[in-house]
C-alpha cells in the first residue's frame, strides 16, 4: 500500500497542476519588479508635488565632500575652502535660551505643559476645528510665548552674521515666534515655513490686521475681532491641516540647487513636510546638524519616504558622505563654530549692540504707552 506521495499521477491531475503552477507564477511578485514600482510610483508623487530630492537627481554613489566628516574636518574646510551660499534649516532649539519652550522636549516641552487648557489632546491648541469652537485657549498661550517678550538667542545672530558677511542664502524656519524679524534677519531671507505672528487676518472675511494691533487685543485679555464682519482674527501660524506659505512651496527648487552648507539647527525633524528640506540639497552639499540629539534619518519606509524620498541625514551610515553632527546646545554649537572660525569677537559685538537697541526701542514703548493711558 502505497501513501499519498507516492500514488502515480493521470494525465488529468498533470494538467491540473501545470495550470495552477502557471496560476501562481502569474500572480508571484516578483521582488525587484515590486520595488521599481515602488520608486516610479514614489518618484511620480515628488515631481507632481515638486519635491525632487538630490536622490532624484543622482542615484550613482558619490565619494565624500571633505575626507574628515567630524565637526573639526567642517570648520578647517570652512577656513580654508569657504562657503558661498549656506541655508539655515531650523526650529524650536534655537529659542529655548530665550525662554521660549520648544515642543516635545520631555517635562519642559509645550506640549507637555498644556494641561491647564483642558485640551482633547496637547496638538488641539493648533487645530483649525478646535480654533473656530474655542479661541480662547490658543489666545491664552499666544500671550505668554508673544513676541517682543524675548530677546533673540545667540543662534539667531549667528545667522544675521551670516547674512552681513553674504553667506546667507535662506533662513527657513518652523518658528513662530518672529525672533528672526527681531534679530534683524531681512524679509527676502526668510522662509517662516509654519507662519508668523507677524500679520493677522479674519478668519471669514480675510481682513488684514497689523502685528502691533493684535497685541493689543491679547494684552489686554480681549478676543481679538474682526471690526468688519465680527469674527475672529488669527495670526497667521500654519494650524495642522493648513497650508504652508507659498514662499516654501516657490523658493526650495531655486535655493537647495545653489545650496553648498546646510545648517540644520534646534529641529526634531518630524514634522513634514518640513524635514524633508534636507534631501533637496545636491549631493556635493555639507550638512550640518546642531542639535541635542541624531536625528533626521529615514526609515526607507511609510509615506514619508514615499513623498519626500531621500535616505535623510546619515551620520552613522557607512555610506555617509557630507553628514557632520554636534550634539549638543544650539547655542554651545554656534559659539564652537564662530570660535573655529574667528569670528567670536564679531557675534559678541552685534549680540551686545542690538540687545542695548531692543533695551532701549522697549524702554520707548513702555513710555508712550504709559503716556497714553494717562491721556485716556
Amino acid at each position: 500500500m502505497c501513501d499519498d506521495n507516492d500514488k502515480p499521477t493521470t494525465s488529468k491531475e498533470t494538467n491540473k497542476n501545470d495550470e495552477e503552477n502557471s496560476q501562481e507564477k502569474e500572480y508571484a511578485k516578483d521582488p525587484l519588479e515590486e520595488d521599481t514600482t515602488m520608486e516610479a510610483m514614489r518618484k511620480f508623487f515628488a515631481q507632481k508635488l515638486n519635491l525632487n530630492t538630490a536622490k532624484d537627481e543622482d542615484d550613482c554613489p558619490a565619494r565624500k565632500v571633505i575626507e574628515d566628516l567630524t565637526f573639526d574636518g567642517l570648520c578647517e574646510h570652512w577656513k580654508t575652502m569657504g562657503f558661498k551660499n549656506i541655508i539655515t534649516m531650523v526650529g524650536a532649539g534655537i529659542s529655548t535660551s530665550a525662554g521660549i519652550p520648544d515642543f516635545r522636549s520631555p517635562g519642559s516641552g509645550l506640549y507637555d505643559n498644556l494641561q491647564k487648557y483642558n485640551l482633547p489632546h496637547p496638538s488641539s491648541i493648533f487645530e483649525s476645528s478646535y480654533f473656530e469652537r474655542n479661541p480662547q485657549p490658543f489666545f491664552a498661550l499666544a500671550k505668554e510665548l508673544y513676541p517682543g517678550s524675548f530677546n533673540p538667542t545667540p543662534s539667531h545672530y549667528f545667522v544675521r552674521l551670516l547674512h552681513e558677511k553674504g553667506l546667507l542664502l535662506r533662513h527657513y524656519t518652523q518658528n513662530i515666534d518672529t525672533l528672526e524679524r527681531v534679530a534683524g534677519i531681512p524679509d527676502e531671507k526668510l522662509v517662516e515655513a509654519h507662519g508668523t505672528f507677524y500679520t493677522n487676518h479674519c478668519i471669514r472675511c480675510n481682513t488684514e490686521y497689523s502685528m502691533e494691533w493684535m497685541k493689543n487685543e491679547i494684552f489686554s485679555d480681549k478676543l481679538p475681532t474682526c471690526t468688519s464682519c465680527k469674527s475672529v482674527v488669527k495670526p497667521d501660524i500654519v494650524f495642522f491641516g493648513e497650508n504652508l506659505p507659498d514662499k516654501f512651496y516657490t523658493l526650495p527648487g531655486k535655493d537647495f540647487n545653489k545650496c553648498d552648507l546646510l545648517i540644520i539647527m534646534g529641529t526634531s525633524l518630524e514634522v513634514q513636510p518640513f524635514a524633508s528640506l534636507v534631501d533637496r540639497a545636491g549631493q556635493r552639499c555639507l550638512r550640518l546638524l546642531i542639535n541635542r540629539t541624531k536625528v533626521g534619518g529615514n526609515d526607507h519606509g511609510g509615506l514619508a519616504y514615499w513623498f519626500f524620498g531621500g535616505p535623510g541625514l546619515m551620520f552613522d551610515s557607512p555610506n555617509n558622505t557630507r553628514d557632520i553632527v554636534y550634539v549638543g546646545d544650539c547655542d554651545d554649537g554656534v559659539w564652537a563654530l564662530v570660535q573655529a572660525l574667528g569670528w567670536t569677537d564679531e557675534l559678541n559685538y552685534l549680540i551686545k549692540t542690538e540687545h542695548e537697541r531692543l533695551a532701549k526701542e522697549n524702554a520707548t514703548q513702555r513710555q508712550q504707552k504709559k503716556k497714553d493711558e494717562q491721556t485716556e
